[in-house]
């Protein structure tokens, strides 16, 4: 008797949209998206830092600020104003009908400061970092509890020790490299579900010496002078990373009408980012002991603009001159121009938006230029209260 010859049967077509469908049951999720619709790993939103001069060099091509639905660190050095702008970035938050988390490690937050900064603090919620355990569980709780979008600051990751380190003894030795260890395991299980509940996560870091031995290593401190705490698996959780230095210097502090100490001059190195602008700079003032705490937006705009066409000086006079505008003025009242001329504002923020985003966007003029150093701020404080 012959055999029958066995037919093997083809698999018909099936569209991208029933195998999407197909991977998000096996996931028991949604976890297959169409990059051309909503999907979580486009940023559509963006949290002000209180800086507009910062905003335009975090993302290529656009006015932006902290990402919504990603993973940032701030992290400077000692008193350079991480916790002032991690405030100011809050009230941002807030005033976008966010939720706001603050975990302080230190118990060092006062709440006339966070109101000072514009915060409400009826709508913000203050949380002891009680262990690094307990904070990354807390998010991890808080992203399945509700659909709001949150907003969690964690001030400072640096600070805020492992349970090992709580409950043990005071040799080092005994809990070495456990922070770092339970870090590269929270936040590879919390980078999905703060992209999904389109949650920000803004990670507060102090920056310390890179302490090495050896020649080759003495090579790479010199052109990596700072590293952070908190391991290697840490930073590529990141999608933004903003440094924080400042000059030592007597000139580096803005003093009050009678030489007190009220604030000081920050610079800023976007020293890592996902939206194309790694290595770009910029600088501004931090007022800290006066009434108007936070930063000094409007007085670092000059220097943003500084080296521009449309910004020419003679003396002691200067000269913003667009197509159809041109206006005089000093130095000395730079800011009260910006504050009361709704006219002379509006040119001053479309030079910066063509001088910073799209020149860099389309990669018009000297490289050099968009990656250098910002010379110190030279707008006159003047009084503050």
């Amino acid at each position: 008797m012959a055999r029958t010859k066995k037919t093997k049967t083809k698999a018909g077509r099936v569209s991208m949209q029933d195998l999407r469908k197909l991977v998000n049951q096996k996931a028991g999720r949604n976890v297959a998206h169409n990059l051309t619709e909503a999907n979580p790993t486009e940023v559509k939103e963006w949290i002000p830092t209180g800086s507009r001069w910062l905003d335009s060099i975090i993302c290529k091509g656009r006015l932006a600020g902290i990402p919504v639905g990603k993973i940032t660190e701030i992290a400077g050095l000692t008193s350079t104003g991480k916790s002032y702008m991690a405030a100011q970035i809050a009230a941002n938050a807030q005033k976008q009908g966010k939720l706001v988390v603050y975990f302080d490690s230190e118990s060092a937050i006062d709440p006339t400061f966070l109101e000072s900064a514009g915060c409400v603090l009826d709508d913000l919620m203050y949380v002891q970092a009680a262990s690094v355990e307990f904070v990354l569980e807390t998010i991890e709780e808080l992203l399945g509890a509700t659909d709001e979008k949150i907003l969690f600051v964690w001030d400072s990751l640096a600070f805020t020790p492992a349970i090992s380190d709580v409950e043990g003894d005071f040799n080092p030795q005994s809990s070495m490299a456990m922070k770092a260890r339970i870090l590269a395991k929270g936040m590879s299980k919390i980078t999905l579900p703060i992209a999904d509940k389109q949650a920000t996560l803004l990670v507060l870091n102090q920056l310390k010496d890179n302490i090495t031995s050896g020649p080759a290593a003495r090579i790479t401190a010199m052109t990596t002078p700072y590293i952070t705490p908190g391991g290697k698996a840490l930073v590529y959780s990141y999608s933004l990373r903003i440094w924080l230095t400042g000059r030592k210097a007597k000139s580096a502090f803005v003093l009050d009408d009678k030489g007190y100490r009220v604030g000081s001059e920050v610079k800023v190195r976007i020293e890592k980012s996902r939206f194309g602008t790694q290595g770009r700079n910029c600088a501004f003032r931090i007022m800290w002991g006066s009434v108007d705490i936070g930063v000094r937006d409007e007085e670092s705009w000059f220097d943003a603009i500084k080296g521009s066409d449309n910004l020419t000086s003679a003396g002691a006079w200067y000269t913003l001159k667009t197509d159809n505008y041109e206006k005089k003025f000093q130095p000395s009242k730079w800011v009260e121009l910006i504050s009361s001329d709704t006219e002379f504002r509006e040119h001053v923020e479309k030079i910066m938006d063509e001088e910073i985003i799209y020149r860099f966007s389309n990669r018009s003029g000297n490289a050099t230029d968009f990656y250098e150093e910002p010379e110190d701020i030279s707008i006159p404080v003047g009084k503050t209260k």
